[in-house]
């Protein structure tokens, strides 16, 4: 039995959850994290959906079937919940996705927790003109370096497609920061 396999019976005994749990937070909260900080892009913002992940995670784990690896499971919960969190603030604000997330990239400079310089500032801006789907194959294959058979699990597509994809993104971003 692996790990994960072990984890999961004890995340569905109910002796073992709540310790269970805790084990799961542990050894996914920072990659989950950034993960989400990838998409929503603010730290507040990251904690409340990594928050609202785990939540999912939670009351959901005894409908997990199994069908893929569980950490692929809780990146889609994850991404799910970013895209759900960008669409409500769109409308909250009367705007377009796109003008939400080009706010979030505004709003960089000014969040505590940015660590990055002009360059990455620069990237983030390439990365937010992208469509949705590049964006977050974008994000996972360079940022967390996950493999296609990952990301495919997680976005429910096949890896032909995230390859073309990925390959698309990065022409993008490369003529968007070559521009000037």
């Amino acid at each position: 039995m692996t790990d994960e396999e072990e984890l999961l019976k004890q995340l569905k005994s109910d002796s073992h959850k709540e310790q269970a749990f805790r084990a799961l937070i542990s050894l996914y909260k920072e990659r989950l994290y950034w993960h989400i900080r990838n998409i929503v892009k603010s730290h507040d913002d990251a904690d409340d959906v990594l928050q609202n992940t785990f939540i999912k995670v939670f009351k959901n784990i005894n409908n997990f079937k199994g069908d893929s690896k569980l950490y692929s499971w809780m990146y889609r919960i994850a991404t799910n919940e970013s895209i759900t969190f960008i669409n409500k603030n769109a409308k909250r604000l009367q705007i377009s996705s796109e003008e939400t997330q080009q706010l979030a990239i505004n709003n960089l400079t000014s969040d505590t927790y940015f660590e990055g310089d002009d360059i990455q500032f620069k990237l983030q801006q390439a990365i937010a003109t992208l469509p949705e789907k590049q964006q977050l194959v974008f994000n996972m294959k360079y940022f967390q370096d996950l493999k296609y058979k990952d990301i495919s699990d997680i976005l429910e597509t096949s890896e032909g497609a995230l390859k073309a994809s990925y390959h698309i993104a990065v022409k993008k971003i490369e003529a968007y920061l070559t521009q000037d």
